[in-house]
């Protein structure tokens, strides 16, 4: 699984015209999922999110976690993270999991972060044409390839 993880003051979802995800300070998290990934990757990653200390403590420091703050997260399906552009210039996305195997991962990955945080988690429409918007807050972007537990 890959992840980009941005830090925002308030970020939402739309999917025609309607808003089906909106949260203020939190996470937005963009997921890939590849034909490898499995149950470990999901909860390692989630519980590397739900931990990582990425906002602000009372002296400044990225100190603290969402779980800290009683942060929001979205989640958004995104199966471009695994574009393979190495050859050409029209990307390749034979990386990325076909839906039956997507889906589940995902969906499971929601489950397990909302269970770490304690909290519900919004999310986007899995295959939807989405629009995203967001403020980022920082900006504080961290991309995670559970691969490479980095």
């Amino acid at each position: 699984m890959k992840a980009v993880i941005q830090r925002v003051s308030k970020a939402s979802v739309t999917i025609e015209n309607k808003i089906v995800a909106n949260i203020n300070q939190g996470l937005l998290i963009l997921l890939g999922v590849t034909d490898s990934d499995s149950q470990e990757d999901v909860e390692w990653l989630s519980r590397k999110i739900a931990n990582l200390r990425i906002f602000e403590d009372e002296h400044g420091v990225m100190n603290t976690s969402l779980l800290d703050i009683n942060g929001e997260a979205i989640v958004v399906s995104q199966f471009t993270l695994y574009a393979a552009t190495k050859k050409g210039n029209r990307p390749s996305y034979i990386k990325a999991a076909k839906p039956d195997i997507a889906i589940p991962l995902y969906k499971a990955f929601v489950g397990q972060l909302e269970g770490d945080l304690g909290r519900n988690v919004q999310t986007g429409e899995f295959g939807a044409d989405m629009k995203v918007e967001l403020l980022n807050d920082g900006p504080v972007t961290i991309i995670i390839d559970t691969k490479s537990k980095e």
